[in-house]
């Protein structure tokens, strides 16, 4: 069998899934993507390249579908140098989210497509519309915010099959697509999040580093980029409080200083800088150490040192974090939202209104005064690895 994976960020969430299909004799998978990220071994990945530039001159509108137009115009270029080289799919797994597939059924039109239902963009209770601190929507802005959703409308026309990682992502989309939605998610490795007692992080400047290891009283943060989608303005209102009740806390706060998610701050501050001009006076900045980004292994020292971690979000896209975390055994406060909900009685996850941040701090620092105890990872077969993996197999069988 031959099978195409179409993602900007290959392997993305695909990465399970192409190696398994990339092991098994007889198949030959191939890749498209923009960016350059370690592949999966015996994965064949092609690049591909904007063909032109963004127009000078376009309707404000149109911008973001211009974009996509020119992801799939690129995307379908490099997939018709395959199909001229000999290489025909018989099932294509795609991400729609950055356009790439409009024009795929066009260059292969007898392949089976399986997309992949991230999130379907709604007015309002979602990532917009749900906290009135951010800026309301304009009217021209929800004509944008419309016009975003047409790549997913158009994946779900093209589509024979596709998969949803939640309940609660699969419920964004229109009902009339539920029925060709099937709810697996991109699989958790458990066997990672093992308690480890020797796992160690170290904190502070050069020359004055301190190490610490599990029962410290470490507090933990992790999001891709610190921005309001994944409450980090919430979450930097409770540390005052915290801090001041916690006299030995240490808070580790993992993320970059870009936009994942919604719009740039007035002025282009990041999210960090707009807080802590807000609360930077009421904190004690040497117990808070802002890493950035981390490696992978060390993000998994993080969470088995973490006395408590943070997870804050508004109805979005639920994070690996989240998951990870609460798998780990990790003490995990997190915001009371429905993608959080969905799984939180399963995994013990205590939960807080998302714009508490005073009961925030309480749960926190309840946690942070418990005394240490042995951790025990936790299990939920229907986001574990090997049962996400089958079930993946399991549908593109059925095409």
């Amino acid at each position: 069998m031959n099978y195409l994976f179409i993602h900007q960020n290959f392997p993305g969430q695909f990465v399970h899934l192409s190696q398994a299909l990339a092991e098994r004799p007889g198949n030959r998978v191939v890749a498209l993507a923009m960016n350059k990220n370690p592949a999966p071994a015996k994965v064949e990945v092609h690049h591909y390249n904007l063909l032109r530039r963004p127009a000078e001159q376009v309707h404000p509108m149109l911008q973001d579908m211009e974009s996509k137009v020119l992801r799939g115009e690129a995307c379908a270029a490099k997939a018709m140098q395959l199909k001229h080289s000999g290489f025909t799919p018989d099932i294509i797994v795609a991400h729609p989210g950055w356009g790439e597939p409009l024009f795929l059924k066009d260059v292969f039109p007898r392949a089976k497509v399986v997309m992949y239902c991230e999130f379907f963009y709604g007015m309002e209770g979602r990532d917009v519309g749900f906290d009135p601190e951010l800026p309301q929507m304009t009217f021209d802005k929800q004509c944008i915010l419309r016009l975003k959703n047409n790549a997913n409308l158009h994946a779900l026309d093209i589509a024979d099959a596709a998969i949803s990682p939640t309940e609660w992502q699969k419920s964004t989309y229109p009902a009339w697509a539920h029925n060709k939605i099937s709810v697996i998610h991109d699989g958790i490795r458990s066997d990672r999040l093992q308690p480890r007692a020797d796992a160690r992080i170290r904190l502070g400047r050069e020359g004055q580093l301190q190490e610490f290891g599990p029962g410290a009283e470490i507090l933990t943060y992790v999001a891709r980029n610190l921005e309001a989608v994944r409450g980090f303005h919430i979450f930097m209102r409770s540390l005052p409080h915290i801090l001041k009740k916690r006299k030995k806390a240490r808070v580790v706060v993992v993320g970059g200083d870009d936009v994942s998610y919604g719009a740039r701050l007035p002025g282009n501050l990041t999210w960090r800088e707009h807080m802590l001009r807000e609360v930077g006076e009421g904190i004690d900045l040497s117990r808070v150490h802002f890493v950035g980004k981390v490696p992978y292994g060390t993000y998994l020292d993080l969470l088995q040192v973490s006395k408590v971690h943070a997870y804050w979000t508004t109805p979005f896209v639920l994070s690996w974090s989240f998951l990870e975390t609460a798998i780990s055994g990790a003490p995990l406060i997190a915001s009371a939202t429905q993608p959080v909900l969905e799984f939180a009685e399963e995994l013990g996850v205590r939960t807080v209104g998302f714009f508490d941040h005073k009961g925030f701090a309480e749960a926190i620092c309840e946690e942070l005064a418990r005394p240490p105890v042995a951790r025990q990872a936790k299990f939920l077969q229907r986001i574990e690895h090997d049962w996400c993996l089958q079930r993946q197999l399991d549908l593109l069988a059925q095409l």
